[in-house]
């Protein structure tokens, strides 16, 4: 499963995940025909967040972590499990 398969278990708008046994709130936002997405997670009751934004191109597809290591955001999106 890629990464764009990931992003997709999310529901547009609002959800919770959990993720290194703790809860996080996500939103996703789709944008340009669904041809580009945004993904904010914040750790409830702590201060992790992940922020990523995710485009398709006419060539390739691209991962833009918002200042913060590729590797995290990569982890978040193979290790969270949707809650509801």
């Amino acid at each position: 499963m890629g990464l764009l398969d990931k992003i997709k278990r999310l529901s547009v708008g609002y959800s919770e995940v959990s993720y290194n046994n703790k809860k996080y709130g996500v939103t996703r936002t789709d944008f340009n025909q669904g041809k580009s997405f945004k993904v904010y997670a914040e750790e409830l009751g702590g201060t992790n967040f992940i922020s990523l934004n995710y485009y398709i191109t006419a060539t390739s597809d691209k991962l833009k972590p918002c200042e913060m290591p590729d590797e995290k955001v990569i982890h978040f999106l193979n290790n969270f499990e949707v809650l509801k």
